[in-house]
Parts: C-alpha cells; sequence; structure tokens
C-alpha cells in the first residue's frame, strides 16, 4: 500500500497505463531524486508512449483514476505541445505526462529501469538518459541535478551513452552547446 502522496499517484498511474497497455517512464525531479539529486519538487512529470491510442480515452482512464486536466482544453494544448497538464485529485499533486515522439524518447522507453517507490514499482529512466534530458533543458536547477547524479554514482555510469544522445540532438537542433555543458557537469561532480 503506498504512503506518499507521490506513490500513491504513481500507483494510480501506473495501474491507468498498464491496463491500458502502454508503455512509460518517470522522468524529471522525482527520476533525480531516485538516482541521487536531493532537490525539494511539488510534481511528478512522466512520458507514455501512445501511439495510435486515442488520446480521449487516455483522458478517460485517467479521470477515472483520480487524473483531472488542469487546462480547458488539454486535447489541443496535447496536439500543439505533446504535454497533457493533469492534477491528480487524491493528492493535489500537478502531473505534466508527455507523449512520447520518434527518436531519443523511444530510446529512453527502451532503457528505462523498474525501480520501487515506496512500494510501487515504476519504470524510471536510466540516470544516463535523464542526464541527457536535464542537459538539454538547460536550466539551472537541472545542471544541479546533472551534477548531483554524477557525484552519486563515480562508478556506474556509462557517460558514453550520454554524449550519444547529446550528439544525435545536439545534430538535430543544430547545437554545439550540450556535450560541453556535460563534460563541465562531470569536471564539477568530480572535483
Amino acid at each position: 500500500m503506498p504512503s506518499s502522496p507521490v506513490a500513491d499517484l504513481l500507483a494510480a498511474l501506473g495501474a491507468t497505463l498498464g491496463e491500458l497497455g502502454l508503455r512509460w517512464y518517470l522522468f524529471g525531479a522525482q527520476a533525480a531524486l531516485i538516482h541521487g539529486a536531493a532537490r525539494l519538487t511539488a510534481d511528478v512529470d512522466a512520458t507514455v508512449d501512445v501511439g495510435a491510442f486515442p488520446i480521449q480515452k487516455l483522458l478517460e482512464a485517467l479521470a477515472g483514476r483520480g487524473f483531472d486536466a488542469r487546462i480547458s482544453d488539454p486535447l489541443e494544448f496535447a496536439d500543439r505541445t505533446r504535454v497533457l497538464p493533469l492534477l491528480h485529485r487524491g493528492t493535489g499533486i500537478p502531473l505534466d505526462l508527455v507523449l512520447a515522439g520518434p527518436g531519443p524518447e523511444q530510446l529512453f522507453l527502451a532503457r528505462a529501469e523498474p525501480r520501487s517507490i515506496e512500494g510501487v514499482t515504476v519504470p524510471v529512466a536510466a540516470a544516463e538518459d535523464l542526464i541527457a534530458m536535464k542537459v538539454l533543458a538547460g536550466r539551472a536547477k537541472d545542471l544541479e541535478d546533472v551534477v548531483a547524479i554524477v557525484a552519486a554514482h563515480p562508478s556506474d555510469l556509462d557517460l558514453e551513452i550520454t554524449r550519444g544522445t547529446l550528439a544525435i540532438l545536439e545534430q538535430a537542433l543544430d547545437r554545439r552547446d550540450l556535450i560541453p555543458c556535460l563534460e563541465r557537469a562531470i569536471r564539477e561532480a568530480r572535483g
């Protein structure tokens, strides 16, 4: 039986997506906590691969498990942004459910690792993939998480996976700053 609001939310989300046969993973600050970053957060971020599954049916199934849209037209918003902003009624915790696209998100889904959060087993983005996501996001708090995760895993990260993902993103986005950002974070973490 889940014993915290986050575990309650994850149990409801996992049950819903499991019943629908949809693959998903936890990322963002909650995943960073699991991988060694210490940071307070009041929300949950997850990615789901809906494939051809109708978004309206997903919203209906989630509503049946206590999730409400935080905006008036979630379908239009998801069509524009690939995000469903939800609120879990039972806990009051916001959930941003990202609709996976092709490319890196498919790799992240394949490499997600089952982890137990207060007795609730959920797929969590691998540390190497979470680092890539946070480097791409580039906010100060994300880069602090990168340093903390690298520091928490002095010998068990395969940072070549992260570098490879960032190289793909640099090419796709016509950027050249992602790998150097990662290298700075590694130096700081291992300083």
